[in-house]
């Protein structure tokens, strides 16, 4: 189970939508639905008939360890019982039907559920068996259909699949995850007296070593420099070990090097004078 953190704690989503799986026929795709439910912290899960009963062990392993799910799911006989305590329902399908309903977005329907929940209403998703979907007489009971867009000439996806989609889009839906951050571990941002001395550091090195040959590009070729490290937001660790790339690169990195250089700068005083 790569990505699990039993440390962390769960995102639980107690009054999050129901998801209701009419007449599932194979248990390891309840299994795999079970598992996408809990990525996304839903934990009521409502069978409608199931062909082959229920608990059906050929869950167990799909589900991936969201034992909760498994545990509290509920078996009705018929989706107007499953659905008997929820205001609004939303039913998937990707195939048209012949009836006047609207037809929404999972980001739009999720947006909704989000709403109506927050106001204290229970709210729940449909899907249908694996091989057919829903029926027109479940669809029937529904608030509005829920339609994915997808490849118009492919539409078709798996139980599972459609399961975590709107699971996803619900999470999503309340989630306050920046969209982009840099783990910083146990670093800390370097300060700008340290970026200083690394570029002083710098600088001085490559002064000695002829690399600034153009008193007029020399400004330029400064602030390039320092644009670059400037912008990789460097930390204190980092700016420590680039002085010690530049120290070894000016030193040949031993001290059989420094020896020598030492030697090198004495020996051309001495013949200056």
């Amino acid at each position: 189970m790569a990505g699990t953190n039993h440390k962390e704690p769960a995102k639980v989503a107690d009054n999050g939508p129901a998801i209701i799986l009419v007449i599932p026929q194979l248990g390891e795709n309840i299994g795999k639905a079970v598992r996408a439910m809990y990525n996304f912290g839903l934990t009521d899960l409502r069978l409608v008939a199931p062909r082959d009963g229920w608990p059906n062990p050929d869950a167990v392993a799909p589900a991936a360890g969201a034992d909760i799910v498994l545990e509290k799911a509920r078996v009705y006989d018929t989706t107007a019982e499953a659905i008997a305590d929820l205001k609004y329902v939303y039913a998937t399908t990707a195939r048209p039907r012949d009836m006047i309903k609207e037809v929404v977005t999972p980001k739009h329907c999720t947006a909704l559920m989000r709403k109506f929940v927050n106001d204290g209403d229970k709210v729940g998703l449909l899907f249908g068996p694996e091989k057919a979907g829903l029926k027109n007489e479940d669809i029937a009971l529904s608030t509005a259909i829920v339609s994915v867009p997808l490849n118009p000439s492919f539409a078709s996806i798996n139980l599972a699949q459609a399961v975590a989609i709107m699971s996803y889009e619900w999470f999503q839906s309340g989630d306050q995850t920046p969209d982009s951050h840099t783990p910083t571990l146990d670093t800390k941002p370097a300060t700008a007296g340290e970026l200083q001395k690394l570029f002083d550091h710098m600088e001085a090195e490559l002064e000695e070593a002829g690399y600034f040959r153009s008193d007029q590009r020399r400004s330029l070729m400064r602030r390039n420099l320092r644009n670059i490290f400037t912008r990789s937001a460097l930390t204190h660790e980092e700016v420590s070990t680039m002085r010690g790339v530049v120290k070894a690169l000016a030193t040949g990195g031993g001290p059989g090097w420094i020896a020598e250089k030492e030697a090198m700068r004495k020996k051309a005083a001495k013949k200056a004078e």
